[in-house]
């Protein structure tokens, strides 16, 4: 039998039934990402038509003339907000770039923040009128949900519900609205977004509109991940690897092009990279240092550095 992946219902930690349910699905959520860094979070309470009206907006920028489109890209930003075109980006240690293109929407926040500096204003197309109302929207409810995702996570191994609540509520998120063009040359390679780990904390994936997705298991099988409509699919990222020492893997995974006709239609997917505060101090965490896993890591980094880092790497800086 194939492995799988599990998928767990929240509301078992959010509205449980009992304190012996919501420590199991602790305890189940917790087992799931020690063995894959993967998780499919069902009754997640954002509603679809949220999400339909959000990939509707996308798909109507996705479609605009390339200068139209091109107006959107900031040279030198990093791609940190609005649009980055396609052939861009590419895997850390690949040799091909990824075949897609991509809008960053960030968090809004005060000119006057400490922030500002290394968190630029948000753009919005004025072509497609609905991109910011449904863009943040459901910017919105994903940071939320990643917020409850966190909690058990932090009562899995042993610290407060609400350790990360202060550590992420300004913290450097980001929605990014993807769109893989359908592939229509036979030389091309087939992995439309190479084999990489995520950068930030956790990564919630909302749908995609056709299979692709996979995940690479501890025996470096590859393992296909298509979860049903009303799944959010969540992920470890590097820096909760780095902060956990390890406890929670960042699992290498890869989007692979359909077989066949379906190779020829587009894909689209959005996924939300659930950032720390910028000036947050990556530090390996106490309870995550043990005589069998001693700290890979000595030297502490903060998520800003961090990310710029990480960003030189995958060619967007």
């Amino acid at each position: 039998m194939a492995a799988r992946i599990p998928t767990l219902d929240i509301t078992r930690f959010t509205a449980p039934s009992s304190s012996a349910d919501r420590e199991a699905f602790v305890a189940e959520l917790g087992a799931a990402y020690r063995e894959w860094g993967f998780a499919g979070i069902r009754n997640h309470g954002i509603a679809q038509e949220l999400i339909d009206n959000a990939y509707a907006a996308f798909k109507e920028f996705f479609a605009l003339p390339e200068d139209v489109k091109k107006k959107y890209h900031v040279p030198g930003g990093g791609g940190a907000r609005g649009y980055t075109p396609f052939g861009v980006e590419t895997a850390k240690g690949s040799k091909y770039f990824d075949l897609k293109e991509f809008w960053h929407i960030g968090r809004e926040i005060p000119d006057d923040s400490k922030y500002r500096e290394v968190m630029p204003p948000n753009l919005w197309p004025e072509e497609v009128p609905e991109f910011r109302q449904y863009g943040y929207a459901l910017y919105e409810a994903l940071d939320a949900l990643g917020s409850r995702v966190l909690s058990a996570l932090a009562l899995h191994i042993d610290l407060p519900e609400h350790f990360f609540a202060d550590k992420t509520n300004w913290g450097n998120s980001i929605l990014r609205p993807i769109h893989y063009p359908p592939i229509t040359a036979d030389d091309i390679p087939n992995v439309r977004a190479g084999a990489h780990g995520d950068i930030n904390f956790i990564t919630l994936l909302v749908g995609a509109s056709a299979a692709g997705l996979e995940v690479q298991s501890h025996d470096g099988e590859w393992v296909p991940f298509t979860s049903d409509e009303d799944t959010i699919v969540v992920n470890i990222g590097d820096m909760l690897q780095r902060l956990t020492n390890h406890v929670y893997p960042s699992t290498i995974h890869r989007v692979v092009n359909p077989p066949g006709a379906d190779a020829r239609k587009p894909r689209y997917s959005v996924p939300f990279f659930l950032h720390p505060n910028p000036d947050f101090l990556i530090d390996v965490l106490p309870s995550c240092i043990t005589a069998d896993n001693p700290s890979r890591y000595p030297e502490p980094i903060t998520a800003h550095g961090f990310l710029e880092e990480r960003l030189r790497e995958i060619k967007l800086k």
